[in-house]
């Protein structure tokens, strides 16, 4: 199945879950889209971990495919694969590059990527789905520091999240470290996940 590029506030509304992060979606109607919204049976044990499972793919954007490959590389990790499968997600390129505020959304920040306006240590990268390593640079292509969305979007960056720095006179970010788990989607269960891919 393609990537889906429909309403991102109707899929938060159907996993009762903030995609975007800031809980915008959820203010003026909490309940699940379309005529029977309000009136949902409970879920079974699939049924919920189907639903962790898509909370997290669509915040990241990844299709179901990558979903899955990035799942399995993460078993091959030491530690609790479920916590690995997140920070590998943290770890591409167009999240990072949504995390340190050159985009306000990682759909924003995946066009940037894919239309070459992101540098990798100074090279160009537009494979939104390269895995960044602690310790990389990432910064925009001096002709595109000028774009209109980059500059809103950085102007709208109140905070950034512990694991980047960023460095404001030159625009260059950097990768630190991998996050630790009380830094990135606290509401999400990762070993539903986890119980999906192994049932």
């Amino acid at each position: 199945m393609a990537r889906y590029t429909g309403p991102s506030w109707k899929q938060s509304r159907r996993l009762k879950f903030s995609i975007l992060e800031n809980g915008k979606e959820l203010q003026k109607r909490p309940y699940a889209p379309g005529q029977h919204g309000q009136r949902r049976a409970k879920l079974s044990e699939y049924g919920l971990q189907l639903q962790e499972k898509q909370k997290v793919r669509f915040t990241y954007g990844v299709n179901e495919k990558q979903f899955r490959t990035l799942f399995d590389k993460a078993a091959k990790l030491p530690g609790k694969q479920g916590d690995n499968f997140l920070f590998l997600l943290e770890s591409r390129l167009d999240n990072l590059v949504y995390r340190l505020g050159f985009a306000t959304t990682r759909r924003q920040a995946r066009q940037l990527v894919n239309h070459g306006h992101v540098l990798l240590d100074g090279k160009k990268a537009d494979i939104a789905s390269i895995l960044v390593k602690p310790g990389q640079q990432i910064s925009l292509k001096q002709s595109s520091k000028g774009l209109q969305i980059v500059k809103d979007a950085l102007e709208a960056t109140v905070s950034r999240v512990p694991f980047v720095s960023f460095e404001e006179n030159s625009q260059t970010g950097t990768f630190v470290r991998y996050p630790e788990r009380s830094e990135i989607l606290t509401d999400v269960r990762e070993n539903l996940i986890v119980e999906f891919y192994n049932r």
